[in-house]
Formats: structure tokens, sequence, C-alpha cells
């Protein structure tokens, strides 16, 4: 790829390429799809403005003051622009590039740096030490202090974004997930052999659902291998330009799950998944690992894709319920994946599914996005949780834990309640009442 050169601000190797940023011609076919543009109404928060402002950095025309990098910080990275430009923009490329240049010449106050030091380099690396956290959390949220707390208050006077972080904190449920090398045979004759990605947050979070997961494969006949030395796959990583640990993350996942005589990598969470498929152009300079990513790339499926490419063994047990399905944005978007989860739904007997005003929408999660641009996280999970609630549905299914969490507390605010669940937790349901019948 071309990089920038002469009097750029974007000096260092993984600099947005020039085929890349100057594809743009500016048409605004992208600003109704973009979140920020729809609810601020600003050009600087639509794709098209935040490329105008790559390319004043790349010539030298402006440099990344605080003012600038806001405009790109406040970008949800949700890629529903490169669905709707027709001159193929690569803008998540772009957005990734530059947020790694924002990483090494970005001025950031104390306690950011310090909370993305934690979160990206210490936390989000180690199995064990996120499960430790996670453990906290639970008994922080179980033993009645989270209660205690929250009545006194006291979170509003703490520093930096600590009252943000415990108000959209998730409620943890059921066991966690662990991969231990984990084995499961195909029920009857084996359709296919795969590797399933445990990954770092849903198996803390959405325990119950990595197991119904395993349940779903193995009931369409397929065996699962859970490889115990997995851990994160470097997403959020590279989402926030941490891009050199975003590579060891993505080398260490290629290591452990790329085993001989698999059929496909299996990915329950949309945002693992797109990434995943594009280590690729992540390793493209790594000479030891640029094939292998390559590979590794086309083996990866999301489970909805992979399911309903199998195809799906419908269930046999009806569940009554009506359903609305959210399209994750790295689902939809960066994957182009929707009709997949949608025909999973439908192949379940007794559910009615009705689709949702702007269902590919940004909920406004986008990976740590939350936590980092609160304000706007906010006003778009209200935005999605209106829609939701304007279906009438018993249940709102999506395919991200991203999502799961911001819709939970977003219906919670509103004082719905609508359930979120994953596609594969009502095909679990299903499954489980035909041994009822």
């Amino acid at each position: 790829m071309t990089q920038s050169r002469g009097l750029s601000g974007f000096t260092g190797p993984d600099a947005p390429a020039d085929e890349d940023l100057y594809k743009c011609v500016h048409c605004g076919l992208c600003l109704n799809a973009c979140p920020t543009y729809l609810e601020t109404g600003l050009e600087a928060e639509s794709p098209r403005g935040r490329i105008a402002l790559m390319k004043a950095v790349r010539e030298g025309r402006a440099t990344m003051t605080p003012s600038l990098v806001k405009h790109w910080d406040l970008c949800l990275q949700c890629r529903a622009c490169e669905a709707a430009c027709p001159s193929n923009v690569p803008y998540g490329r772009l957005m990734e590039a530059t947020r790694t240049e924002m990483v090494a010449q970005a001025s950031r106050s104390v306690p950011e740096r310090l909370g993305r030091a934690l979160g990206y380099q210490v936390l989000l690396p180690s199995p064990r030490k996120l499960r430790m956290a996670g453990v906290g959390l639970k008994l922080y949220q179980k033993s009645g202090v989270r209660r205690a707390i929250q009545a006194s208050r006291i979170l509003k006077l703490a520093p930096g974004g600590i009252y943000n972080l415990e108000r959209a904190a998730p409620e943890i449920r059921g066991r966690f997930f662990i991969p231990r090398g984990q084995l499961l045979p195909a029920r009857g004759v084996r359709r296919a052999r795969v590797t399933l990605l445990s990954g770092c947050v849903m198996p803390l979070v959405h325990g119950p659902t990595m197991e119904a997961t395993l349940r779903v494969l193995s009931r369409n006949g397929v065996e699962v291998v859970v490889p115990a030395d997995q851990g994160c796959c470097g997403t959020l990583n590279v989402h926030a330009g941490e891009r050199n640990r975003a590579r060891a993350l993505a080398r260490q996942t290629i290591d452990s799950l790329m085993i001989d005589g698999i059929d496909a990598i299996v990915v329950a969470s949309a945002g693992c998944g797109s990434a995943m498929k594009e280590y690729g152009e992540l390793l493209r300079d790594d000479p030891s690992y640029r094939e292998r990513a390559a590979r590794f790339g086309k083996l990866v499926k999301d489970v909805h894709e992979f399911l309903a490419g199998l195809p799906l063994d419908p269930p046999r047990a009806a569940l009554d319920m009506t359903v609305t399905y959210q399209d994750a944005c790295h689902l939809a978007h960066a994957q182009r994946i929707s009709k997949p989860p949608r025909a999973l739904l439908r192949a379940i007997p007794g559910v009615r599914l009705v689709e949702m005003p702007e269902s590919s929408v940004c909920c406004g999660a986008g990976g740590t996005y939350f936590l980092q641009e609160p304000e706007m996280s906010r006003r778009l999970a209200k935005r999605k949780a209106s829609n939701v609630v304007t279906t009438k549905a018993a249940v709102v299914a999506t395919p991200n834990p991203g999502c799961a969490i911001q819709m939970e507390n977003a219906l919670r605010q509103l004082g719905s309640e609508t359930e979120v669940a994953y596609v594969v937790d009502l095909l679990d349901r299903a499954y489980a009442l035909e041994k009822q019948a």
C-alpha cells in the first residue's frame, strides 16, 4: 500500500494509505448511514467529514489538536458507511490506521492513558486477570454492595469515568465459560469439525450462551473443539489503535485455533469474527504469519453464517413468542451478514419475527465506546431501545455481547421488560424442548 509522505502529519508505518484515503469522492451517500451524523447533523461527525480531516492532516494543513481528534474519537467504527459507499472506501481500515496514529501522537489525559494501559495492555491479553476482574464484579453485584453504593450516589463524586463504568457494567449471570480443551462430539452423523473461539468478554458475561453455542453446534452434527490456550482475539485493541498488541493477540489466536482437520473456526461474537476475518490485513507485513493469517481468515465463520450454511436442522419444538432482531454492526456492515440470523429465527417453530425500525443503526455500544463517549452512547442506546419497544416483541435477539449489554441497560432505563437474548439461546431453548415432547 502507498503510505503517507512529504509534510504529512501521519508518520508511522501503519498510517492511512493514500490509495484508501483518496478513494472518497465526498458524494455524501454515507451521511444517513452514520449514527453520529443522524444524531448531530454535523458534517464533522460524518464519515465524509472525518475523512476530510484525515486528508487535512495527511497534507499538512492541520495537526492532531484535541478538538480535531475529538471528531475521530466520536466515531463508533460501525462501518455502516461502507455498506452505503458506491466507491468502496475502506473506512474501517482508514479509521483503525488513524487511531494507531492517534495513539502515537494525540495528547491524552493521565486517567485516560492509565485506563487504556490497564484495559488494552494488562487485562485483555490475560484471561486469568480478566476472570479475576469478573469474579470481583460478580461479588460486587451479588453481595448487595452495588445497591448500597448506587443508593448513596457517591460514585457521582468519583473521578474519571468510574460512574459511567459502574452504570454500564453488565449483570453477570451463571458460570463463566472457561476453555479447557473441551471436545464435544457431534450428535448423529458428523457433518463438520470446528474449533470455537471463547474470547474475552463473552465467556465472562454470557457464559451460558457459550454453552448453548456448543449444544446447538453438536445438535447439528458438528464436532466442536475448544482449545485451552486461547484468549482475546485483539478486536478491541485494533479498534483502539493499539495495533502492536493486537498483532500479538492475533498470532496467539491463530496458533491456538488453527488446528489440523477442521472445517471452520466458529465465532459467536460478531465483533470478534469481523476482526479475525481481517487478520490477513493486520499481519500482512509479518513474513512468519502472513500466509497463515490469510488462510485463517478464510476459515473463520460467524456461528449464524455457519449454521445456515450447513444447513440448520430445524428444531421440532415450538417456542411461541414474538421476536425482533438487532443487527450487530460488525455482522451486518463489516461481514455483510444479515439474512442468516433471521433465517435461523424463522426456522424455530412458533417464533414470529417482527422487524424493528432502524435495525441496522448502531446501538452505541461500539466495543469500549460506551465508556469513552458515554453521552453519545446513551443517546444511541435510547434510540435503539425505543425502536425495540415499538415492535411489542417479547424478545430482542442479537449476535454480539456488546449489543446485548447495551440493550439490556437501555431497555431497563425505559422500564421495558423485553428480554435480550442471543439467536443461539433461542435455538438452544427450542432444541431442549424436543426432549420434553
